[in-house]
């Protein structure tokens, strides 16, 4: 299986680092991951809710260059469909034995993801209401995706 993890902006956190670090170490084993950072589009504070819809499509044509035409999408999305961890090991082998494995996850950046990156993706998944720096959204995920395969693999 293909993973690739479409995110927008650079982690400069060291510690966040140390950890997608150890859990793409440990993935190694059973998939494929990358990991590919966008430039965030900058911006000012107080924007309005057409200078924020700018923002968000600027940033999603980057994401979207990245992503391939075969690639089953998820978006992370607060209003996204929420999985406990089982479902979520299950919904990606099912993907996997349909054929689909080559799964890509889009992280947007502080003001969330463009329309038409909402569009493109197959599904909008989410991690609960509670709201997550997006930074720390990628520990999050790739420690579930590894909590996943293990799942899918009878280790858990």
């Amino acid at each position: 299986m293909n993973i690739k993890i479409i995110t927008v902006g650079k982690l400069k956190e060291k510690y966040l680092k140390q950890g997608i670090a150890e859990y793409t170490k440990r993935l190694g084993s059973y998939c494929k991951l990358e990991i590919i950072e966008v430039a965030d589009e900058k911006a000012p504070e107080n924007l309005s809710d057409k200078e924020m819809e700018m923002v968000k499509d600027k940033e999603g044509e980057r994401i979207l260059a990245k992503v391939s035409d075969q690639s089953y999408v998820f978006a992370l999305a607060i209003n996204g469909k929420q999985y406990d961890s089982v479902e979520f090991a299950n919904k990606i082998e099912r993907l996997g034995i349909t054929g689909k494995s080559n799964l890509t996850f889009i992280i947007g950046g502080s003001l969330g993801l463009s329309k038409n990156v909402l569009k493109r993706a197959n599904e909008e998944i989410s991690f609960g209401k509670l709201t997550f720096p997006h930074q720390l959204m990628r520990l999050v995920l790739v420690e579930q995706i590894y909590q996943a395969v293990r799942v899918n693999k009878g280790e858990v």
